[in-house]
């Protein structure tokens, strides 16, 4: 016998409330379209699904980091200049003052991961709210980048990290591959396109898994356990949701914001290595308005704006959205400035859908 006192809810209404599943929605919407307009130029060929599989994962690594923050309740706006900010002093670090990469590449992540808990102290400490907080930051880190950039080198763009990097244990770990041997026994099959002449003929042309995608994978998992499996994660809702209350029940509120402060610049930095370690240099241009498609791709992914509720996998699907539709762009041959288009649109549509979900869970008409 049900108790009349409980409100019943029903299988349809538990489906609609799920925060992953607009992005699910989306993600096979893009899927199909891009399939339909696009599958004959090459984009479902290994190497297409190579492009959009990386550039999904560069926005995933720090959508993880967006997504655990924005469901504790705030904002960090500085993720795009933290990017730009640790590319250039890996750079410096290694190139100009000639200290060993792995020793250039953890420095970064102490100085970056302390400027994450200065933004989380501030934002505790002052009461100001994290958009204020962090878009000063914005300011002052891109600031920095080109000062720093331009005093080192009198250039904005540090060369030379690749040449530095042979031989260093860690530099693999954020710019190597994985899997390649397999790759190659595929290509020596015939499963995989082969390069046919030059000093590649024989090669895959996918020679193996970007450590780019592994640590969004990584990201992706540990993040989806920490919200879901641990008491952790239960305050993590708990502190976006309704800070006072969690406080009263004995949830360090304070403690939680500021250690999803540091992570989300741990996940600015993993982005920035990967990418100096991927194209040999830093730029102190790089990650501008990445801080916004971070946050798009979480509200994408279901969670509120308002905190308390969220889903790292609807982020990481989020990302996914992203990637697929700039790389489908490039492959249909449409304008690539739609991309900015389509992040507009979809953040409405996203935002409209989220709302009404909110009202369904709170009963607000």
């Amino acid at each position: 016998m049900t108790d009349e006192r409980v409100k019943q809810v029903s299988r349809w209404r538990r489906a609609m409330i799920r925060p992953e599943l607009g992005a699910i929605s989306g993600a096979v919407l893009v899927f199909v379209f891009f399939f339909t307009i696009a599958g004959d130029s090459g984009m479902f060929a290994p190497q297409g699904i190579q492009n959009w599989a990386t550039v999904s994962a560069q926005f995933a690594i720090i959508a993880v980091g967006a997504c655990l923050l924005m469901i504790a309740g705030e904002f960090d706006l500085s993720i795009g200049s933290m990017i730009g900010f640790a590319g250039i002093l890996i750079a410096i670090l290694s190139v100009q003052w000639g200290w060993p990469v792995w020793v250039a590449i953890l420095t970064t992540f102490v100085i970056c991961i302390a400027i994450g808990a200065l933004n989380g102290f501030l934002v505790i400490k002052t009461g100001l709210p994290s958009f204020i907080v962090t878009l000063a930051f914005l300011y002052i880190l891109r600031g920095l980048t080109i000062w720093l950039a331009i005093l080192t080198t009198q250039k904005t763009v540090i060369g030379g990290v690749r040449e530095v990097a042979k031989g260093d244990w860690l530099a693999p770990v954020f710019g190597g591959k994985i899997l390649t041997g397999m790759f190659q026994t595929m290509g020596d099959w015939g499963w995989i396109e082969t390069f046919t002449r030059g000093n590649r003929a024989g090669q895959p042309v996918v020679e193996g898994v970007p450590m780019l995608i592994v640590w969004a994978l990584i990201l992706i998992i540990f993040g989806q356990i920490l919200l879901t499996k641990t008491q952790f994660g239960n305050w993590i809702f708990a502190a976006g949701g309704d800070a006072q209350a969690a406080r009263y029940v004995g949830v360090p509120v304070n403690r939680v914001k500021l250690l999803m402060f540091m992570f989300t610049a741990f996940c600015a930095v993993v982005f920035a290595t990967s990418q100096v370690m991927e194209f040999g240099s830093a730029a102190a241009d790089r990650g501008v308005l990445k801080e916004f498609e971070a946050i798009i791709s979480v509200v994408i992914g279901g969670a509120l704006l308002t905190g308390g509720y969220g889903s790292v996998v609807g982020a990481a699907l989020g990302a996914l959205i992203f990637g697929v539709v700039q790389q489908g762009l490039f492959f249909s041959g449409a304008e690539s400035s739609l991309f900015r288009v389509f992040l507009g649109a979809i953040l409405i549509l996203a935002v409209i859908l989220n709302t009404y979900i909110r009202r369904m869970i709170t009963g607000e008409k």
